[in-house]
C-alpha cells in the first residue's frame, strides 16, 4: 500500500519513536514537581524549547507548547479577540481558505460579536496583499492568513503581507504555519509574523503535540486556566514525550529540508506532467516552485464523487484523500476551492495527494498509472 496522505499526517521519523518511548519508560515525572525526578524532566523539556526557538531564530520564552495545531490556532485567535486587544477593536481578517481551525474558530468569533472579513483568494489559490489591505481597518486586531493551504499547497504570500503589516502597528498577524514547517523556508526574525502555528505530526513528530511562537509583547488572553504552564499561557501537565518528540522531529526536518524541497518539487512535476494526460482530471492550483509548496497536488474529477475514486485507489493499494482529512467526511464541495472561485462540479470532485520523504519516481510512475486505470473505469458513471 502506498500511502500518499502527507497533509493528513505523516510517518514519525524512527529517532523521535524511540525518544519518546524512552521519555516514556524513564522521565515519567510531572515536570512541575520539586523533587529531583520533575527538576530533571522540566531541563528536558526546556532544552527541547531553546531547540524549537532555534529552529526559527526565536527566542525560547517565544515558544508555547501546545497539542497541535488546533488549539495553537485558536489559541492565537481567541486569545487576541476574546483577551486584552478586545478593548481597541474587534474586527479579524482571515482568508475564505483557510484550514477548518482557523475558518470555524472565525466563524465562532462572529456568532460571538467579533467583525470578520473572509477574503478570497484567486484562481491560483493565492491571497492579494492588496485584498488584505484593503480590508484592514482602524479597529482591525489580527489579520490571519495560512503559509501554504492544506488541500491546494499553493503558499501565501506571509512575508509581504507582513511588511505591509508593519505600517499597522495595532495589527497583530497570526499565520498557520502547519503545512509549512520542515518543508519550506520560514524565518521569525524577518517574516513580520507576530504568531506562528505548527503541529508535531505534520513533519513526522508525535500526533496530539505542537506550538504556537508568540512573539514577545503579543498579549494573548489563555484558553486553558489552571497551574499557570508555559508561563500562563497554556495551563496543563507538560506533555515530556511529545515536547522533546516534537523538537527532534523538527530538528531532522530543518537539516534536511533543503535537499528534501529539490526532491519532492521532482516529484510533484512529474505527477503533474502525468496528470495532465488523463483528460478527465483538472488541476487545481498547480503553481511552481514559488506559488506551490513541494509536497501537494489537488485535482479534480467534474461530476465524478471524489469518495469514489478514493476508494477505488486504495482498492488498487493507493491512499490519497478528499479536502483536508479535518473535512473528508463531509459530502459538500471543498470551501477552499469555492474560495478560489471554482466552480461546485469542480470543487465536488477533489482529491489531493501529498508526497512524503520516502517516495521515489518509481512510486510516481505507479501512482499515475493506477490513477488512469481507475479514471477510465470510472467514466461511463461519470454522469450517473
Amino acid at each position: 500500500m502506498l500511502y500518499f496522505d502527507h497533509c493528513a499526517s505523516t510517518p514519525p521519523y524512527e529517532q523521535v519513536i524511540r525518544t519518546v518511548s524512552e521519555l516514556m519508560k524513564l522521565h515519567y515525572a510531572n515536570a512541575g514537581a520539586l523533587h529531583r525526578a520533575g527538576t530533571e524532566a522540566m531541563k528536558l523539556a526546556e532544552r527541547a524549547r531553546a531547540a524549537v526557538a532555534s529552529g526559527f531564530g526565536a527566542k525560547p520564552h517565544e515558544v508555547v507548547f501546545t497539542s497541535g495545531g488546533t488549539e495553537s490556532n485558536n489559541l492565537a485567535l481567541k486569545g487576541l479577540l476574546i483577551g486584552p486587544s478586545r478593548r481597541t477593536g474587534k474586527h479579524l481578517i482571515t482568508t475564505a481558505i483557510e484550514h477548518a481551525s482557523v475558518y470555524n474558530t472565525a466563524k465562532q468569533l462572529e456568532r460571538l460579536g467579533v467583525d470578520v472579513t473572509f477574503v478570497p483568494a484567486d484562481e491560483t489559490g493565492r491571497v492579494s496583499v492588496r485584498d488584505v489591505e484593503a480590508a484592514l481597518r482602524p479597529e482591525t486586531v489580527l489579520v490571519s492568513v495560512m503559509h501554504v493551504n492544506n488541500e491546494t499547497g499553493a503558499i501565501q504570500p506571509i512575508e509581504a503581507i507582513g511588511q505591509m503589516l508593519k505600517a499597522y502597528p495595532q495589527t497583530r498577524f497570526h499565520v498557520d504555519g502547519v503545512q509549512a514547517v520542515g518543508k519550506i523556508p520560514f524565518d521569525w526574525q524577518t517574516a513580520g509574523v507576530d504568531l506562528y502555528s505548527a503541529s508535531s505530526h505534520k513533519f513526522r513528530g508525535p500526533k496530539g503535540a505542537g506550538f504556537l511562537l508568540v512573539r514577545e509583547g503579543t498579549p494573548l488572553e489563555p484558553l486553558l486556566t489552571g497551574g499557570g504552564q508555559e508561563d500562563g499561557i497554556r495551563s496543563g501537565t507538560l506533555n515530556l514525550p511529545g515536547i522533546v518528540g516534537t523538537a527532534q522531529a523538527l530538528r531532522l526536518a530543518l537539516e534536511s529540508r533543503e535537499e528534501r524541497y529539490r526532491r519532492m518539487h521532482a516529484l510533484r512535476r512529474m505527477l503533474i506532467d502525468q496528470i495532465g494526460e488523463i483528460p478527465e482530471l483538472v488541476l487545481n492550483a498547480a503553481g511552481g516552485e514559488e506559488e506551490s509548496a513541494p509536497h501537494v497536488v489537488n485535482a479534480s474529477y467534474p461530476g465524478m464523487r471524489p469518495e469514489v475514486l478514493v476508494h477505488m485507489l486504495e482498492e488498487h493499494g493507493i491512499l490519497v484523500s478528499t479536502q483536508s482529512a479535518c473535512s473528508s467526511k463531509s459530502l459538500k464541495p471543498s470551501r477552499v476551492l469555492l474560495g478560489m472561485g471554482l466552480n461546485e462540479s469542480r470543487a465536488s470532485g477533489s482529491i489531493r495527494i501529498s508526497l512524503g520523504d520516502e517516495h521515489t519516481e518509481e512510486d510516481i510512475n505507479l501512482l499515475a498509472e493506477r490513477l488512469k486505470t481507475v479514471v477510465s473505469k470510472l467514466k461511463p458513471l461519470e454522469r450517473s
